[in-house]
């Protein structure tokens, strides 16, 4: 039976879930994901979990966040004073907000915390330094 090869156009159904089981994304009831194996579109654990799977191989695999998105960096975490922040903006916990860079790229960032006058930002990838669990199943190898 024909492996998944670094080059081939895979679909795979997938559910992603932490370690404690709570799943954060899922192709459950939609279209498989679609993507190039080894294209460097996927994490590259993901991408890595999939390469020599057949079709119609299931398997779970756990991701250490070196595989996936990172460590959480702390040089992206930075504490402001809300008065740096637009007039009238009301700003919560959770928020995601546009940073424009020097050289004109937009990142996004979270609003970590916010303890009096103090806001804690956060442009760290949500789910970097985070351990990721993937139960996987190659639909097509093409």
């Amino acid at each position: 039976m024909r492996k998944a090869e670094k080059g081939d156009r895979v679909q795979v159904h997938y559910t992603g879930k932490f370690p404690e089981g709570e799943v954060f994304d899922s192709s459950e009831g939609r279209s498989p994901l679609s993507f190039e194996l080894g294209g460097g579109q996927m994490i590259p654990g993901f991408d890595a979990a999939v390469l020599g799977m057949s079709v119609g191989e299931k398997k779970s695999v756990t991701l250490l966040p070196e595989e996936a998105y990172g460590p959480h960096n702390p040089d992206l975490v930075a504490v402001y004073e809300k008065s740096l922040f637009p007039e009238g903006m009301e700003i919560q916990e959770g928020m995601i907000l546009e940073s424009r860079m020097e050289d004109g790229t937009v990142i996004p960032i979270r609003i970590a915390a916010i303890e009096g006058e103090n806001v804690t930002v956060d442009a760290n990838f949500p789910m970097a330094g985070k351990t990721l669990v993937f139960d996987l199943e190659l639909v097509s190898i093409a």
